[in-house]
């Protein structure tokens, strides 16, 4: 009998010995494939976030500190130092801007980061965005923060809500903005996501842009060709964020008036 048992428990942890072996070679293959199918930034772009501060990984353009923050959440596998150029640009116009860096470049890791920026740095007036996926995270960050009077306004770079980030009780500016050559978005869902946002919901199109161009890191598959260069959309997002802060919010003084479309 004691034979027996002590077989069954040899055998088990054989079992379980393998399990985890299998378990740890999935895991692997998963983090370097993630590694190996992430998009990093142009030289442009990376040389262009050598002027920003590093905090716990996050890229930090410094601004006005009176001026509203801003804090974005990175498009799925695309390197945080992508974005630079338009977050350098509206780092010149006052805004700090955070650019959040997330494990293996997916906010689905660490959606709730944004918090531990607001709370580190004490920032008391902020908007959040995103690009693509983590226009997703965005949403959801904010529907869970739309009684927070410190939250200004939400922004979708070629992204939309979910229901779990339904905004359509936020009583501040929403700005979506997308390109016209986007092969990536999803359109139909894009369409249905509009009942999870409000009335007042500012809609943008870059003429001629498309998903890979929110960013600097070069052409992501399935993507279409832009009709535009990659330096001219970063501009028209710089515009289209500077103008909508400016209407939304926050500085009234600064008001400008809104432009639609780019």
């Amino acid at each position: 009998m004691e034979n027996e048992v002590r077989m069954k428990k040899s055998k088990l942890k054989k079992i379980l010995g393998f399990s985890g072996v299998v378990i740890l070679i999935i895991a692997t293959f998963i983090f370097f494939y993630l590694k190996t199918n992430s998009y990093h930034p142009t030289s442009e772009a990376l040389k262009i976030s050598q002027k920003a501060e590093v905090q716990n990984d996050t890229l930090v353009f410094k601004g006005n500190p009176k001026k509203t923050s801003i804090i974005f959440y990175q498009g799925a596998l695309v390197d945080n130092k992508s974005y630079s150029i338009w977050a350098n640009k509206l780092a010149k116009a006052g805004y700090t801007v955070y650019l959040i860096k997330e494990p293996l470049n997916l906010a689905v890791f660490n959606p709730d980061k944004a918090s531990s920026i607001i709370k580190t740095n004490k920032i008391n007036n902020y908007v959040v965005g995103g690009h693509s996926l983590g226009g997703v995270i965005t949403s959801r960050f904010a529907e869970k923060r739309i009684s927070d009077s410190s939250l200004k306004g939400v922004f979708f770079l070629a992204s939309y809500p979910d229901k779990k980030g339904s905004l359509t009780n936020f009583n501040g500016g929403i700005l979506s903005i997308v390109g016209s050559q986007d092969g990536v978005l999803n359109w139909s869902s894009y369409q249905k996501a509009k009942q999870y946002l409000t009335q007042q919901t500012k809609y943008i199109t870059i003429e001629g842009g498309n998903h890979s161009g929110f960013g600097s890191y070069g052409f992501q598959k399935g993507d279409k060709k832009a009709s535009i260069s990659n330096l001219q959309q970063q501009e028209a997002i710089f515009q289209t964020l500077k103008n909508w802060l400016r209407v939304c919010l926050l500085y009234t003084s600064d008001a400008a008036d809104e432009e639609d479309s780019v």
